[in-house]
């Protein structure tokens, strides 16, 4: 296995001289995953910051076959390609092991991209998906999505007397994609670099479809520092709002438990403006539901765990 150090002398698929925010989790997430193979890629990239900030026309930071089609169909345009592909090589026309990545944003997932991206699970397409979930739909002004946790400010879920933030839980997503029983899912975090690199790794040696969630901190969305979008990730998951699991052919695993050390809800938003409207005492169930509502789930998903 590599070390950081090894990954660090890498080929770069994604170029500096990008337009991501600074601070942005993307950058780090999407040289992760590409260097977790050796052979060629071709990449699909949804309508999201990801894509806008790298390909602006005509610039572009990829140093790889990109592919952008729409917000809702990434996923539907990849799985394309990898049919033409596998006509091409059963013609002799094509001899080279190729890998098939596609990224969205939690608004072209879970939203707007979850038609096409279970279509693509369904049909068996040998393709990676990763989502890059900032929670919310970032690039367009900071709406909500249904990856939005419940109680967070954006634009489309604002704060007054009527509502304050998202009345709504978050989609568990995850949960969504392993129905569809595929060889292989996976949740990550960024600030757990080899954890990450190892989950894509395997997502690109497994024959079949794969997916990989990955939590991305987003400054402008989260209202936090740009100094902290690491200890957002990791804080994310030391609070069990973000387990880190996997799924190998219906078996869960788990790949950390803070176990007596898990900190509450408040340690990960404290530091959010997005959030900072319930810790007034007037909206303290906001916070009572949130914690209850993460307790929940992380019991949830040790009980899958260990069966």
């Amino acid at each position: 296995m590599p070390s950081l150090k090894d990954l660090s002398k890498g080929e770069e698929r994604l170029t500096s001289g990008h337009k991501l925010c600074p601070g942005c989790a993307e950058s780090i997430i999407v040289r992760a995953v590409t260097k977790a193979t050796n052979n060629p890629i071709v990449v699909s990239c949804a309508t999201s910051c990801l894509e806008v900030s790298s390909t602006e026309f005509p610039q572009t930071a990829w140093k790889v076959p990109y592919i952008h089609n729409a917000f809702e169909n990434a996923a539907a345009t990849l799985s394309g390609v990898e049919s033409a592909y596998l006509a091409l090589k059963r013609r002799g026309k094509v001899n080279k092991e190729i890998k098939f990545l596609a990224f969205g944003g939690d608004g072209g997932t879970y939203d707007i991209g979850l038609q096409s991206l279970s279509g693509t699970l369904e049909r068996g397409h040998d393709v990676v998906y990763v989502c890059l979930d900032n929670e919310a739909y970032m690039n367009t002004g900071i709406q909500r999505s249904s990856a939005t946790p419940h109680g967070a400010w954006t634009n489309t879920s604002q704060v007054g007397d009527a509502h304050r933030g998202k009345e709504e839980f978050k989609k568990d997503i995850l949960q969504v994609v392993a129905a569809h029983d595929i060889p292989y899912a996976a949740q990550a975090s960024p600030h757990n670099y080899m954890d990450l690199f190892n989950k894509a790794k395997k997502a690109f040696e497994t024959k079949g479809p794969a997916y990989i969630n990955v939590i991305s901190p987003c400054v402008p969305g989260w209202k936090y520092p740009p100094h902290l979008t690491i200890k957002m990730a990791k804080l994310a998951v030391e609070t069990c709002f973000w387990p880190l699991v996997e799924i190998e052919r219906g078996k869960w695993k788990l790949n950390f438990d803070p176990g007596d050390n898990k900190k509450p809800i408040t340690e990960w938003i404290k530091h959010q403006k997005r959030f900072k409207h319930i810790f007034k005492p007037e909206n303290k169930h906001i916070l009572d539901e949130l914690q209850a509502h993460v307790d929940l789930k992380w019991d949830l998903y040790k009980k899958r765990c260990q069966l």
